[in-house]
């Protein structure tokens, strides 16, 4: 099972062919445009299920499934976390949680990025359990911008998802620290020399004990398209 998160920086449309590549089964895209906007940009890798949350048409969170993956959205969802969307996926008798991330939300006063993980974490602390659950997408933020005094930081945030048994794949498969990660996933204003890690795949101990690959894309191939490059995570089936 291939899980992708990319941040696709608007126009998903004319991108989509570049991560199909991949094959995904489950695609997280952060700034994408409504589906009914995107017209035949899979071409003949048709979806089997689309979830799209936002208020901008041009810019929301989509999440695509393939291959027989059904997406269906938790009727726990809240409206007041809506781009941290708790999903239910299910193959045959396979099924699990999926939470799509976009740590994005200017209307909060509590703060858009982290901390809108941070209130998903504790609103949905019965759905994430310590089997059965992926966390992923662009979190929009790293260890090295934590607040000492605030509650809800990156650090505490990984923390508390460690306590039920759910970890970075990308820290485990390349034994990286968090806040040290050798492999950026954004470079603001697509500049290579201002990279940070902000894309993250977190997942509960039954999918780290099945985990093949992670990848990260690289700068030189995705900066024509984003400034944030994908993260993509294989797991062999269950």
């Amino acid at each position: 099972m291939t899980i992708i998160t990319w941040n696709c920086n608007m126009a998903f449309r004319k991108k989509a062919s570049a991560i199909m590549q991949f094959r995904p089964d489950i695609l997280v895209i952060q700034e994408c445009e409504h589906p009914h906007k995107l017209g035949n940009a899979f071409g003949k890798q048709t979806p089997t299920s689309i979830l799209w949350f936002g208020d901008n048409k041009h810019k929301g969170l989509g999440i695509f499934s393939f291959n027989g993956f059904q997406l269906n959205e938790h009727p726990a969802h809240s409206n007041n976390i809506k781009l941290v969307a708790p999903v239910i996926v299910k193959k045959e008798k396979n099924r699990f949680i999926l939470f799509a991330i976009w740590a994005h939300n200017p209307a909060d006063p509590d703060g858009q990025y982290i901390t809108q993980v941070w209130k998903a974490v504790h609103h949905y602390k019965r759905l994430i359990r310590k089997k059965g659950t992926i966390l992923t997408g662009d979190f929009n933020s790293n260890t090295i911008w934590d607040k000492p005094r605030r509650e809800g930081n990156h650090t505490t945030v990984v923390q508390l998802l460690k306590t039920k048994g759910i970890e970075s794949t990308y820290h485990i498969h390349f034994n990286q620290q968090q806040g040290a990660e050798k492999h950026p996933t954004y470079y603001l204003y697509r500049h290579k020399d201002k990279s940070y890690h902000l894309d993250y795949c977190f997942a509960s101990a039954d999918f780290i004990s099945r985990l093949i690959n992670v990848k990260i894309g690289s700068f030189t191939k995705w900066k024509m398209h984003s400034d944030h490059t994908p993260v993509i995570t294989e797991f062999y089936p269950e």
